[in-house]
């Protein structure tokens, strides 16, 4: 929502919250979004990021309690009511042959009606937890599937190429900025923050510390990138990392709910993709950021231009992306050790997941 349309039915100190704040004149001759609103930044962005952050934790419960938990719980209760069906037909024709009759027993009870079939408090639980977790996994498929997409058609009308990305330093600062790229940044940085407190909600996982630690790392090159007119290289990071992240929740998902064959074709092309965005084209970024930066940004240090380069910044950025480089990789070795898991057919379960699932194999031994 753009200021100019809100301000005229919402009290002024609200405005920041629901609309994009510091309104601007265009540039005479953008190289993107020629038609869009522009903006610059400042403190009042932290208002919207805040509304981001409740519509996001709504956004969440809705979805999970009303879309994904309803699914899950009928998807695996009938499962189990066909696998106890199948079970009680094995046992009945086993005894049937061993008494000389065909007729199943344990199917029908004394009035000749079936019996009802009654859950036992351990499949109970783990139908349960399965349900929770496959709605977890709900909404972070639908976000990041949402912001991709987004994030896709923003980098689309921006120059920067990913094999070729100087352009995120040609005619640096890239300010004012188009409105779209400034929504995409500011429901991005929103996303991370309401994600650190999912982090501490929800069961603890294996890489607790790893997890919190990237977090922490990309909301500081977030803030950091779009306060310093970053703004190009935040983008391309930003569409890159989100990639892969489609596939390892629908993956998860697909365990949850016992699909184990899709789960492992899934978690290959996770695999693949993770390898490609984040080990590849990432390192692209960052060989940009520490060789191209300093010879195509043609002025250091210039504030009152919001020209923010320097050596210590420049140094600061590629340390900070180096770390996160690190912690993928980190993960990237966890995630090969279940890929030959799958390879030796022991099936995909994420070394990353919380410490209460058990594992893929879980429900297939049940």
């Amino acid at each position: 929502m753009f200021t100019l349309q809100v301000s005229e039915w919402l009290p002024s100190f609200l405005i920041p919250f629901f609309s994009l704040s510091y309104p601007t004149a265009p540039p005479p001759d953008p190289d993107s979004f020629p038609d869009s609103f522009y903006y610059n930044t400042g403190i009042l962005d932290a208002c919207l990021i805040i509304s981001c952050i409740t519509a996001m934790a709504l956004l969440r419960d809705i979805t999970r309690i009303y879309l994904m938990e309803p699914f899950a719980k009928w998807k695996l209760t009938r499962d189990w009511r066909r696998s106890q069906r199948q079970k009680v037909r094995a046992n009945g024709n086993l005894n049937g042959s061993h008494n000389g009759s065909t007729a199943p027993n344990g199917v029908l009870n004394g009035t000749g009606e079936h019996s009802p079939l009654v859950i036992s408090k351990r499949d109970a639980r783990r139908i349960h937890r399965s349900t929770l977790r496959f709605a977890e996994q709900g909404w972070s498929f639908i976000y990041y599937t949402v912001n991709f997409s987004f994030g896709l058609y923003v980098q689309h009308n921006l120059p920067t190429q990913v094999l070729q990305p100087t352009d995120m330093w040609l005619n640096y600062p890239h300010i004012p900025l188009p409105g779209t790229l400034k929504f995409y940044y500011l429901t991005q940085t929103a996303f991370y923050l309401h994600q650190v407190l999912i982090l501490n909600a929800e069961a603890r996982r294996k890489d607790h510390v790893q997890m919190m630690a990237h977090h922490i790392i990309t909301i500081i090159l977030m803030v950091a990138s779009y306060a310093y007119n970053f703004t190009r290289a935040g983008c391309l990071i930003m569409v890159l990392m989100d990639c892969c992240d489609i596939f390892l929740p629908l993956a998860k998902m697909l365990r949850y709910i016992a699909l184990y064959t899709l789960c492992d074709v899934t978690f290959i092309v996770f695999l693949v993709s993770w390898f490609i965005t984040r080990h590849v084209l990432f390192i692209i970024v960052i060989k940009s950021t520490l060789l191209d930066s300093v010879h195509l940004v043609s002025e250091m240090w210039a504030p009152e231009r919001g020209n923010y380069f320097s050596p210590f910044t420049q140094k600061t950025f590629s340390i900070l992306l180096i770390a996160l480089q690190v912690i993928q990789a980190i993960w990237f070795w966890m995630i090969c050790r279940v890929a030959y898991r799958v390879v030796t057919g022991q099936g995909a379960s994420d070394d990353r997941s919380d410490e209460e699932d058990g594992g893929t194999n879980e429900g297939k031994e049940e």
